[in-house]
């Protein structure tokens, strides 16, 4: 039997969260069942950014917002385990270019994949319109608060 949290008491900001939360967990539980275990949630927060074009590690702690030190750290941490690979810069040798690798680049689609089967599921539990209404609902919120032009650009950060 699945218990549904009742909606008093959790605000909208914090239900969505939470559900965010919650089909995020089940998508790394499933990506993990095909083979990428090794991936984390906070993986992504990199991954986006270099998934659009190969960048620099000074652009992508701009991007991210952090300092070089700590984009170096992650970017670090990413290559150990076989996501990210350092090239050199064709217009300028003396820097190196952030690339996905091809384990990188499966289990972007792998994660492309589950989040597109989550939602089919749960169009066919709660209907298909319910959930283009919650979803239309949070987009207008993001929109609201000017969140729109960092998902286009693919600047997403976590609030500071």
């Amino acid at each position: 039997m699945v218990v549904h949290p009742t909606p008093e008491g959790l605000d909208l900001s914090l239900t969505a969260l939470f559900a965010g939360w919650a089909t995020t967990d089940e998508v790394q539980r499933r990506l993990a069942g095909q083979g990428f275990g090794d991936l984390r949630f906070n993986d992504g927060v990199v991954i986006q950014h270099v998934l659009a074009a190969p960048l620099s590690i000074t652009a992508l702690a701009e991007r991210m917002g952090v300092t070089q030190q700590a984009a170096s750290k992650a970017v670090a941490d990413l290559e150990r385990r076989g996501l990210l690979r350092r090239e050199p810069d064709p217009d300028d040798a003396r820097t190196k270019l952030l690339h996905l690798t091809e384990h990188a680049k499966h289990a972007v689609e792998a994660t492309r994949r589950l989040r597109r089967e989550l939602q089919d599921e749960l169009e066919t539990e709660f209907g298909a319109d319910r959930v283009d209404d919650a979803r239309a609902l949070l987009a207008a919120i993001i929109g609201r608060f000017g969140g729109g032009d960092a998902i286009r650009a693919r600047r997403v950060r976590p609030p500071r």
